[in-house]
């Protein structure tokens, strides 16, 4: 599957701080039912985002003209956690959410993350705390991020590097899933075959 290159993007941040947000509250179990990915933007949050009348709650950050498609969320530790629903992970490309900025992911949600284009960058707490309350403020929401150069780029002029792996920088730049990272090896993977079955032609 072709991703959407991640290079450097442009946008408002939305600050979601809680603590051990759980993929059920990113994705509610019954926007799991469908038979492909349409829709999940309408799911995403729902339980925060909706009123029981389902009327959009006008406390939640993502209904507020401030954030109202905003391109990154600034979130709190251990974002992530709970089931291994990739929806959640859905959700969030759908809503047009590029990058998630925290000090902890759950681990599955991490991997989720990689294999749909989302870039996720891990800070101290103190710098998410910090970036958080930056960005609460409607008039600094503005960020940018440059994964090239691993930069974010603050509305104050801050510039805060950040760390990520090789392999998982590459695929995001390149927009490149779990098949096609690995389709950038077809010559040495063709290799090894024909090596492999030379050595071994009763395997043929």
């Amino acid at each position: 599957m072709s991703l959407q290159p991640f290079t450097q993007v442009s946008g408002q941040a939305a600050p979601l701080l809680a603590a051990n947000v759980d993929t059920d509250v990113i994705m509610p179990k019954q926007f799991l039912k469908g038979i492909d990915r349409q829709g999940l933007d309408r799911g995403l949050f729902f339980d925060l985002r909706f009123l029981a009348d389902g009327t959009p709650n006008p406390e939640f950050v993502l209904n507020q003209p401030a954030w109202q498609g905003a391109s990154f969320l600034v979130v709190g530790a251990n974002f992530g956690c709970g089931s291994s629903r990739e929806h959640a992970v859905w959700g969030l490309q759908q809503m047009g959410i590029r990058a998630l900025i925290g000090s902890r992911f759950a681990g599955i949600f991490f991997d989720n993350c990689q294999r749909n284009g989302v870039l996720l960058i891990t800070l101290d707490e103190a710098q998410v705390q910090r970036i958080g309350r930056l960005v609460s403020q409607p008039e600094a929401a503005q960020i940018s991020v440059d994964l090239e150069t691993q930069q974010i780029r603050l509305a104050d002029g801050e510039v805060i590097d950040f760390q990520i792996d090789g392999l998982r920088k590459t695929a995001l730049l390149l927009g490149l899933d779990a098949i096609g990272s690995t389709l950038q090896r077809r010559a040495q993977i063709e290799a090894f075959e024909r090596e492999h079955l030379a050595a071994n032609p009763w395997l043929a």
